[in-house]
């Protein structure tokens, strides 16, 4: 029996969503809690990992039993035993072909930036930058990324077997003015290390004159050689929005 969770959460306190050595992720907490239950060992498998700091509205993954359990009682266990910044939204039974990972179509990303100093109520969920920014420039920047192109130079992944070429559908932007936000959703039918990070914070150096603004177009064309570009946003303004199956 193969079951699909849903999940949010909140990334500060975990070093992202992988189980590490020596270090709190988001996967251990949620099959130590598992195991706990189901009186066995249990190891589930993401949709895709999450950094360090990292939130996520809607995550998922799956796993296995080998005997039929009532899944809403298996919900409420899950959270009243879970940590209180984790959270699992759903639970449903696929098919047992299905996997969280390579069964996905595309994921949404957004990614929150707040355009003045710091707010100690909302730091950990958005990124501050207290620096001149020219927002249309900021917006025009992002538009970019628009596309399929070689993203090499923005992650920090060594290797790839689709040789780092991704195809973002959409990038939308939304200017709150009133409460100083930027607020910006990537849609695309994938997204590597640090990659999304690395293109906000490379648009951000464009829209504060750091860089032309040609950086970006030339950073995407193929190169000789791959030269990854040395700005990335903060982890706190990022989260996972949904995975499409």
């Amino acid at each position: 029996m193969r079951l699909l969770c849903q999940v949010a959460y909140k990334g500060t306190n975990y070093q992202g969503w992988q189980k590490q050595k020596d270090a709190p992720t988001i996967q251990e907490e949620i099959e130590k809690v598992l195991s706990k239950i189901l009186n066995t060992e249990i190891n589930i498998y993401g949709s895709g990992r999450t950094d360090s700091g990292v939130h996520a509205q809607r995550q998922y993954f799956h796993f296995d039993i080998k005997k039929d359990v009532d899944i809403d009682k298996l919900r409420y266990s899950l959270n009243c035993l879970l940590p209180k910044d984790i959270y699992i939204n759903e639970i449903k039974q696929v098919a047992d072909d299905f996997h969280a990972r390579f069964s996905a179509k595309s994921k949404t990303y957004t990614y929150i930036i707040r355009l003045d100093e710091r707010n100690p109520f909302n730091f950990e969920y958005e990124c501050t930058y207290p620096m001149p920014c020219d927002v249309n420039l900021l917006e025009m920047s992002l538009k970019q990324f628009e596309g399929t192109h070689d993203f090499r130079d923005f992650t920090s992944k060594e290797e790839d077997e689709d040789g780092y070429v991704r195809t973002i559908y959409s990038v939308d932007v939304v200017n709150l003015e009133k409460v100083k936000q930027f607020i910006i959703t990537f849609k695309g039918n994938g997204f590597m290390r640090y990659m999304i990070r690395n293109m906000v914070g490379t648009a951000l150096a464009v829209a504060s004159h750091k860089e032309k603004e040609d950086y970006i177009v030339y950073h995407l064309s193929k190169k000789e050689n791959r030269e990854i570009v040395p700005y990335k946003a903060p982890a706190e303004g990022l989260y996972l929005v949904d995975v499409n199956y």
